[in-house]
């Protein structure tokens, strides 16, 4: 169990994990998460929040609540979408420092104390895990996903022109109070969320900032994606996205 921490203590991280259908992850995750942040010098708060889950995430998630003191749970009545359960979570946030990673943990939570440095030092409003992939084989799911990510950053970087090379990484990091000023700008619910977010926070001039993450795929994991439609989905939204650009661009320029 963890350490008890004064309710009017001044909280450093707020630790977001969207949950849906993370019943083969959660019981693993959460410990090693929990070691982590315990062995930090940070004092934080986890938010978790079930997406409506179909399996047994939720029942996990309350027996886990039971042990850990700096956890707090929420549990959606309806799928909602990742963007729009990261959206609640960032709003819940009590800490100077709030952000989210995928709870798999294909992306180690290791990193979590330096980014929290760099945040509360005041070098940058947004950090994102720049994902990099060790040399190895894959099998050809994971390859075809591995191959769809770098084709999607190429697109978002090309159409965009972003500083940021991987906005759809799970594994981002903000200054709370600039970042839920943005929030009410973001349109998508469910995954282009992770783009809207960075290209919003650019053009209200928030400084970001990339740190390079090692990426393990498991390749045993039950993923939620399905390739096609969400590749066409992605596009399809980036596409109303840029429009909407061109169109607030063209409203200013007859201002």
């Amino acid at each position: 169990m963890d350490k008890k921490t004064d309710k009017s203590e001044k909280i450093d991280l707020t630790l977001i994990l969207p949950c849906y259908n993370e019943a083969e992850h959660i019981h693993k995750s959460i410990p090693r998460i929990i070691a982590v942040l315990e062995n930090s010098k940070y004092s934080y708060e986890l938010i978790l929040i079930d997406d409506k889950s179909t399996d047994n995430t939720a029942d996990l998630i309350k027996k886990l609540n039971k042990q850990y003191s700096k956890m707090h749970i929420y549990f959606h009545d309806k799928n909602q979408g990742r963007g729009a359960t990261v959206t609640e979570g960032l709003r819940l946030a009590k800490a100077e420092v709030a952000g989210f990673i995928d709870i798999d943990l294909e992306v180690s939570p290791g990193y979590i104390p330096e980014i929290v440095s760099i945040l509360k030092n005041g070098k940058t409003d947004v950090i994102v895990g720049y994902r990099h992939y060790p040399f190895i084989f894959l099998p050809l799911n994971s390859l075809m996903r591995f191959l769809s990510t770098k084709i999607y950053s190429f697109i978002v970087k090309s159409v965009l022109k972003l500083p940021i090379h991987d906005t759809e990484s799970g594994y981002k990091f903000f200054n709370r109070k600039k970042i839920v000023k943005v929030l009410r700008k973001i349109k998508d619910k469910h995954w282009f969320w992770d783009t809207e977010i960075i290209a919003h926070s650019v053009l209200e001039g928030l400084r970001t900032k990339e740190i390079p993450v090692l990426f393990l795929k498991n390749p045993n994991k039950t993923s939620t994606v399905n390739l096609f439609s969400d590749a066409m989905q992605y596009l399809i939204a980036l596409y109303r996205f840029k429009k909407s650009l061109k169109h607030r661009k063209s409203n200013k320029a007859t201002i």
